[in-house]
């Protein structure tokens, strides 16, 4: 048997599942909130560069490893130290073996999104005083506290359903939201103590998260079933409810749901699948630029007057397969990020191996970087790069904004998939255990 019918066995299976306990979601909502100048999901970290005795870096998430690397934020990139991030591995495994259901879905992670691998890290970010790592771990379904002094464990949130996936950190540092992929929840936890602040339910799959207006809101992307093998755009209609969800990061009530599916129509792309992956906003947030699922290219959407705007169509690799069904998880580009004067995105074109910056006004974009398997990309500390993750390298490569051109490039862990701002303590070069 397949990977893929194996993994479109566990997907069936998790749609069961899911499909028992998750709420009915609105379909309707008041406006969208008013956009202000603010933050993106990165602030926080970039927040927290004033503290004494900090000094900032970038986690590189090694998600077959197991592991974080820490490097510079600008400059040569250099590695700096790694962290474990599942020293409790032994622990989680014979839990996992003891409970059929949770088998089931491990060996799901593992031969559908996990491309035969265990997904041990997702995402990361700091605490203020960098003294942890927050880590999300999909295969172990959990969000977890590293003390980056000595390695150890601080704290465990068991997510709800069987995988965590993407997170987003307030702009103040405080808060974190985390996806849990099979139950169609977004918990939001104090990074210090792992204590749940609040839920909310999103449509299926909740994917990336945002807060915005100074984190007054929470965006979740859901992106529907990414796994299953039924990828002709006919049976599109098989993926699930996918949907933007809005809600107030205070109260978690629900302020906004945006359905692409009608806006894309509305925009004349009937072909396009409305599962929308990463995003990026412009620094005022009255834009956001997006990608969806099969697609080489984005999407510029308007949020006041809630339209899609313009389209950008990136080049093909003619080395890649148009076989949908070989592209990682309904990827086809998966990373995108806006430099601080928002007059240039950055994109990672995953299966087409290359990452390349656009110029926003015009859309043009510079030269294609290439690149094994891009699959996230962020900004550098000091703002002139664009850092992404060449998961299929085990590097990752920053490109200046300016010219389109690569200047560095630094090995790290297995399959590098989130890059996020950090700090840790001014002398910090690694875990004394672990």
């Amino acid at each position: 048997m397949s990977l893929r019918t194996l993994s479109a066995l566990a997907t069936a299976f998790t749609m069961a599942v899911a499909g028992s306990v998750a709420a009915a979601a609105a379909s309707t909502a008041p406006a969208a909130p008013r956009a202000t100048p603010g933050t993106t999901a990165q602030a926080g970290a970039i927040g927290q560069a004033g503290a004494a005795g900090l000094k900032e870096v970038m986690f590189v998430g090694n998600n077959w490893d197991g592991t974080a690397d820490v490097i510079a934020s600008r400059g040569d990139f250099a590695r700096i130290g790694r962290v474990n991030v599942i020293p409790d591995k032994d622990q989680r495994l014979a839990e996992i073996s003891l409970n059929p259901v949770k088998l089931i879905y491990f060996l799901g992670i593992r031969n559908g999104p996990g491309e035969g691998h265990d997904q041990f890290v997702d995402d990361m970010y700091s605490t203020p005083d960098g003294s942890a790592m927050v880590v999300s771990r999909p295969s172990f379904a959990d969000v977890v506290s590293i003390d980056l002094a000595t390695g150890r464990m601080n704290w465990r949130f068991p997510v709800s359903g069987y995988r965590s996936d993407h997170m987003a950190v307030s702009p103040d540092g405080t808060r974190v939201a985390v996806s849990a992929s099979t139950s169609n929840t977004v918990h939001v936890l104090d990074i210090r103590t792992g204590k749940q602040l609040g839920s909310f339910k999103t449509g299926d799959k909740p994917h990336e998260n945002v807060f915005t207006d100074g984190g007054k809101y929470l965006w979740n992307m859901s992106i529907g079933e990414v796994n299953t093998a039924l990828d002709d755009p006919a049976m599109d209609w098989t993926k699930g409810d996918r949907r933007i969800t809005v809600v107030d990061a205070t109260t978690f009530k629900q302020v906004k749901v945006i359905d692409m599916r009608p806006r894309l129509d509305a925009f004349g792309r009937k072909d396009l699948s409305d599962a929308v992956r990463p995003v990026t906003f412009t620094p005022e947030q009255s834009t956001l630029y997006f990608q969806v699922s099969y697609f080489n290219g984005f999407l510029e959407y308007d949020v006041a007057s809630d339209r899609i705007t313009r389209v950008k169509t990136l080049p093909k690799n003619p080395a890649t397969s148009e076989d949908r069904t070989t592209w990682v998880n309904d990827s086809r580009h998966h990373g995108l990020s806006m430099n601080a004067a928002g007059d240039k995105l950055c994109v990672a074109g995953t299966m087409d191996d290359y990452a390349t910056i656009v110029d926003r006004s015009s859309l043009q974009e510079g030269p294609l970087v290439t690149a094994s398997k891009p699959y996230w990309a962020t900004v550098s500390g000091d703002g002139a790069s664009c850092v992404i993750s060449e998961s299929g390298a085990d590097r990752v490569t920053a490109i200046d904004f300016a010219t389109g051109k690569k200047v560095a490039s630094v090995a790290v862990g297995d399959h590098p998939q989130r890059v996020r701002i950090a700090h840790v303590a001014a002398d910090w070069s690694g875990p004394s255990t672990g």
